[in-house]
């Protein structure tokens, strides 16, 4: 159960999203669920690969190339999928901190353990 409302949250962060950023576009509910499903899977299997590949650099950044990654995986679902869009690479960069900000927040919120 709690792994359902965890989805319903991601996806009411990233529905929220256009309201807060111009360049970023979700066309309905539904596309907002399939994009937060696709995102935590694109962020589960294809996020530590990355992460791993890139270590020199992230070290060498003080961890600030992490956020360059996330917006990598934002841009590609964003890519991906017909009814999320993102206008430009740095739109995904800060739509993806805006988003697990959004996230984290309705996360603490309703999921009080």
């Amino acid at each position: 159960m709690r792994l359902l409302i965890t989805w319903l949250i991601n996806a009411f962060a990233l529905f929220a999203l256009p309201y807060l950023m111009t360049s970023i576009r979700v066309e309905s509910f539904a596309s907002a669920l399939i994009a937060a499903l696709v995102l935590g899977l694109v962020n589960t299997l294809i996020r530590p690969i990355l992460v791993l590949l890139t270590l020199p650099v992230t070290v060498l950044t003080l961890g600030l190339f992490i956020l360059i990654i996330n917006g990598l995986m934002f841009w590609l679902v964003a890519n991906m999928l017909s009814g999320f869009q993102v206008a430009s690479f740095w739109s995904a960069v800060g739509g993806a901190l805006l988003y697990s900000l959004i996230s984290w927040a309705l996360s603490a919120l309703i999921l009080k353990d």
